[in-house]
């Protein structure tokens, strides 16, 4: 039985208050346990009847963890995670670490579970951020208006981020609630406005609840108003960037090549598309690559990678990826067999043309891998003296093909 392997590790949810909620008596799997893992604050709360030797985590953590379980195989080891180990905890980590046959996890509420509980808020359709190892900017992605949000505090400052962030966002008036040791008998929980927060830091273990109210809108389908970038002007303008995502295909957990990334406009309004999906922008400029950054903080995920480099060199050592957009360089020699030679079997490239030049390219390409090949065509109303007239853009093709 799993129970009896000493290769299991067991993961033990554990609330603010310890066991004081269930008769202060910790489970079974803890008094017959030879060591216990956890935070210096949790093994506090451990009574004095679990007599197994303790160890407070490394720092830092990761990169510790397989040694540290290598060197306790054959003794019985548990872990303490806050509340829920596979919710944003530890529990997740050490399945995809150790392998999910080699570790049991017996949960307690997660603080998100307490804190909807506390403010009647359904979880179905309140989204959760953890920013215990994220930016702060990433909540940029979330807020709309009326929209409500649950926070995972990453210390005792986040708090103040998050309303400096809100009032940043045009969302002042979004009301904030900190719900600190959820549980336990130091509960606390107050409140304030975003634009009048004031309270000192408070307890690390917090969620933080976001109601937004009114506030800017921020479209979660692609093709975001050309004015939310800033930039040079290399910017695939908002009508094409719609039907390049689209032909892009994002799906949850993919990752993206953007070569040639101008103003960034693609890999991040593909990483906005789902929380999971994640995108590598290439891109030779120094003041480009600022500004992509920029962007993607500013539009809600920092996570965006940015190299500074000219393909197909810069390609080099990257990630595999799922997907491929070229905006830029796709007449450099190289630039085209690289990237399809760096698909995953049944990966998508997307390659965008407005010159003759680089337009030949993708019709070479085309004629020789097959895929579609699209033009898109936008004139968009402007004053003509005293009336209005059609402007045409420059046409855009758009070659797509599957490996």
């Amino acid at each position: 039985m799993r129970e009896d392997n000493h290769d299991v590790v067991t993961v033990v949810g554990v609330g603010a208050g310890g066991w004081s909620g269930s008769g202060g008596t910790p489970p079974g799997a803890l008094l017959a346990a030879e060591v216990v893992v956890g935070s210096a604050r949790q093994l506090d709360l451990l009574p004095a009847e679990v007599t197994a030797e303790r160890i407070a985590w490394p720092s830092p953590l990761l990169p510790a963890l397989p040694g540290l379980f290598e060197a306790q195989r054959g003794r019985a080891v548990c872990v303490l995670a806050s509340g829920d180990p596979m919710f944003h905890g530890i529990g997740a980590t050490l399945a995809r670490l150790l392998g999910g046959d080699r570790v049991r996890v017996l949960p307690h509420p997660s603080a998100v579970s307490l804190a909807a509980a506390r403010l009647g808020w359904p979880l179905a359709t309140t989204e959760v951020i953890s920013l215990v190892t994220a930016e702060v900017a990433t909540l940029r992605r979330a807020l709309n208006p009326g929209r409500r949000l649950f926070v995972l505090a990453r210390d005792a400052g986040t708090p103040a981020e998050v309303a400096a962030l809100l009032v940043a966002a045009g969302y002042g008036a979004a009301t904030v609630t900190v719900l600190e040791q959820l549980g336990g008998p130091a509960e606390r929980v107050y409140a304030a406005a975003a634009e009048s927060w004031s309270p000192p830091p408070g307890d690390p273990l917090a969620v933080i609840a976001v109601e937004c109210g009114d506030g800017p809108r921020s479209s979660v389908v692609p093709g975001l108003a050309d004015s939310a970038y800033r930039g040079d002007g290399q910017l695939t303008k908002r009508e094409v960037r719609a039907v390049t995502l689209a032909v892009l295909e994002p799906v949850p957990g993919a990752l993206l090549w953007d070569v040639g990334a101008g103003s960034g406009s693609i890999g991040i309004e593909w990483m906005r598309s789902h929380p999971s999906c994640r995108a590598i922008a290439v891109e030779p400029s120094s003041e480009r690559v600022a500004t992509i950054r920029a962007n993607a903080a500013a539009l809600g995920v920092p996570g965006l990678r940015v190299v500074q480099g000219t393909a197909p060199e810069a390609l080099d050592g990257l990630p595999a990826p799922d997907t491929i957009f070229i905006g830029g360089g796709v007449t450099r020699d190289g630039v085209l067999d690289a990237c399809l030679a760096a698909l995953r079997p049944g990966g998508r490239l997307v390659a965008n043309a407005v010159t003759l030049e680089s337009e030949a390219v993708l019709a070479a390409a085309y004629a020789k891998l097959g895929g579609e090949l699209t033009r898109v065509a936008v004139n968009r109303a402007s004053p003509v003296g005293g009336f209005t007239g059609w402007r045409a853009m420059m046409p855009v093709t758009i070659w797509s093909v599957t490996r």
